[in-house]
């Protein structure tokens, strides 16, 4: 297990180039198991998360050529369906949240699919109920092997059909879609997720040659179509990362250039960091933090206390309520982070509170952060990442406090974040892997 060590309180100071999406790319990976032809994908991060999903493409008999350092094409026309059948691919699915996502295509183009219950992040419940009930609507039989975790299913004919989302589900949303392009018929989905990488993933079909209308809207309607073809894709900047940017400038005072984010894609995340206080600005694709001693949370009109909530798109992604909270920490002023989707990922505030933050955690979903106005800096800590997103938001903490930190368990930070302490050493942190 690898472990970072931190000297906290030096500033940053440089341009920084956001990584693509993971979120996305997880998505569009699976999705090239929908044609027999070339898929070519770029702006690829190098992350654990997706670098295993890669390589089970490959043990499944897909063609994977690294064509750069992030391109790479796929061709599945010779899948290898005794390894799907496999407890080697069970288990590794098993670790893999992203790997749900092969059910859609597999289901649509050989008619039948096996996988485990999915792992992942340790954030709280994360139900499949939208995934299978989509495909179930659309001709799909389910069966679930309680005693080993696996499901099994199958379609002999799928036909299209309408279904309203009991959530607004984005992996949900992408399989359904995956597994109705190849439909016969009409498909309508209401109260889809709209998130700019479920975009990309229609926008990606449509080039392979599916039909998908009303993207960006929460209402899909996808014509089937008997066969897809090869496109080429490249995939967004990663929302979170740009985010996670500008909390780690606020955070440590620093002055950082975010270079290429494809502003228009990131919705919201701006506005609900100048809801801190933080002082951002658009030039052009870029985003340009200024170094900030101090910055003050906004009261809402009324004057009561702010709230930052997480929402589906164009609401605010939950993957930066980690973020948000330990910036919120140096802040002057306080705020309510209430934290909807998942029950368990505010629990990582211990470790802050270890650190000196003033913080109340009310219940699994909400937390009160009272800022310190850096009257008083957090301190090092030994910690352990429990999570992708508590985990950055922990180096966060350590780049800003007083003296060394170690954060172990950092192979959940490498799941979402690619070469991280080299890219921040580059900005100025002093941060040092130990193996």
């Amino acid at each position: 297990m690898a472990s970072f060590v931190i000297e906290g309180g030096h500033k940053l100071h440089g341009d920084i180039v956001p990584q693509g999406a993971k979120n996305e790319v997880l998505e569009v990976i699976c999705a090239t198991l929908l044609t027999d032809e070339e898929v070519t994908i770029s702006n690829i991060p190098n992350i654990l998360d997706v670098n295993n999903l890669i390589q089970l493409l490959r043990d499944m008999g897909v063609k994977v050529e690294k064509k750069s350092t992030d391109t790479y094409a796929f061709r599945a026309d010779a899948i290898n369906f005794d390894y799907l059948e496999s407890n080697e691919f069970l288990t590794r699915c098993s670790r893999l949240r992203g790997s749900v996502m092969l059910v859609g295509p597999l289901v649509a183009r050989f008619g039948h699919a096996m996988i485990a219950k999915p792992g992942g992040d340790k954030i709280g419940r994360r139900r499949l109920d939208t995934h299978f009930l989509g495909i179930q609507k659309l001709g799909a039989t389910f069966q679930y092997d309680s005693q080993k975790g696996v499901f099994r299913i199958s379609a002999g004919h799928l036909k299209g059909t309408y279904m309203l989302l009991d959530e607004a589900s984005v992996t949900g949303t992408a399989n359904i879609l995956m597994t109705a392009v190849l439909a016969e018929g009409k498909t309508t989905i209401y109260n889809a997720a709209c998130e700019p990488y479920i975009q990309q993933l229609c926008h990606m079909l449509n080039r392979m040659g599916a039909h998908i209308e009303g993207i960006a809207s929460n209402l899909l309607t996808i014509e089937g179509v008997k066969s897809l073809k090869g496109c080429t894709h490249r995939v967004l900047p990663d929302m979170i990362e740009v985010g996670s940017f500008i909390g780690m400038a606020a955070m440590t005072g620093s002055e950082i250039t975010i270079k290429d984010v494809s502003y228009q894609s990131l919705g919201i995340i701006p506005d609900s960091f100048r809801r801190l206080g933080i002082r951002l600005e658009q030039q052009g694709d870029d985003i340009f933090i200024p170094q900030q001693e101090h910055y003050e949370i906004e009261s809402f009109i009324d004057g009561s206390i702010m709230t930052i909530a997480d929402a589906p798109w164009p609401g605010l992604t939950p993957d930066l309520l980690s973020v948000m909270l330990v910036v919120a920490t140096q802040a002057k002023g306080s705020v309510l982070i209430h934290q909807k989707m998942f029950e368990s990922r505010l629990f990582f505030v211990d470790k802050l509170i270890d650190m000196g933050a003033q913080i109340i955690l009310c219940d699994p979903h909400r937390a009160v952060v009272i800022g310190h106005d850096r009257t008083f800096r957090l301190r090092g800590g030994n910690m352990t990442s429990p999570d992708i997103r508590a985990g950055i938001a922990l180096l966060i903490a350590a780049l800003d406090a007083e003296g060394i930190s170690r954060i172990h368990n950092i192979e959940q930070i490498d799941r979402g974040y690619q070469y991280i302490e080299q890219r921040l050493s580059a900005l100025g942190a002093r941060i040092t892997r130990i193996e």
